[in-house]
């Protein structure tokens, strides 16, 4: 039986959009009590893809400017990017699409899966000017060929939807990185018209 893959899945955004507590939320079934800020962690799940066990590693990264050179370190070998934002504070919106996707967006991390993922949506006032709609921010999104997602880390609303869809993004992604390299390793077959005997 093969080993079972490994996909990383890596968090980033601004400071206090919920990235730690969307990745608690998710691998404990409960929401945080306190807020500790993260400068690294590192959470371990097992899921099934398509029948297929898989060792999921979660990646939780300081949205803070002074840790930039050791967030950008934790980016080798991730498989799909989860970039938060809170929808209650238009900034982090505004960071996610011009911060955080272009660094995300460009040499080796340019064709790695990312989700754009709004948070807090338990909080969010439509008629609060600083907080960002859904309609809006698909729009936006859309712009930058990406997919949008809303959840609440509090309530898990979304939660579900938005870390099965990465997982098998990143699943399907790797399992053709295998067959194409599969394919490459395979002598090429040539058909010849004579035959020796």
């Amino acid at each position: 039986m093969a080993e079972p893959l490994t996909i990383k899945l890596l968090v980033v955004g601004d400071g206090s959009v919920g990235k730690t507590c969307i990745l608690l939320s998710y691998t404990t079934d409960k929401f945080p009590t306190d807020y500790v800020p993260t400068v690294f962690d590192n959470y371990q799940s097992k899921v099934q893809i398509d029948g297929h066990d898989v060792n999921l590693s979660l990646w939780d990264t300081a949205g803070q400017e002074g840790y930039n050179q050791v967030r950008q370190l934790s980016y080798d070998g991730t498989d799909v990017f989860l970039i938060v934002y809170s929808v209650t504070e238009n900034t982090t919106f505004q960071n996610a699409l011009e911060k955080w996707y272009p660094e995300l967006n460009k040499d080796k991390f340019a064709q790695v899966p990312k989700l754009i993922v709004g948070n807090k949506i338990d909080m969010r006032d439509e008629g609060n000017s600083r907080h960002i709609k859904k309609s809006a921010a698909e729009q936006l999104v859309k712009n930058i060929n990406a997919q949008l997602f809303e959840v609440s880390a509090l309530t898990q609303e979304g939660l579900k939807p938005l870390f099965d869809t990465a997982i098998k993004i990143a699943y399907d992604k790797k399992q053709k990185e295998i067959m194409d390299s599969k394919k490459s390793q395979q002598p090429a077959q040539t058909n010849s018209c004579c035959q020796l005997i």
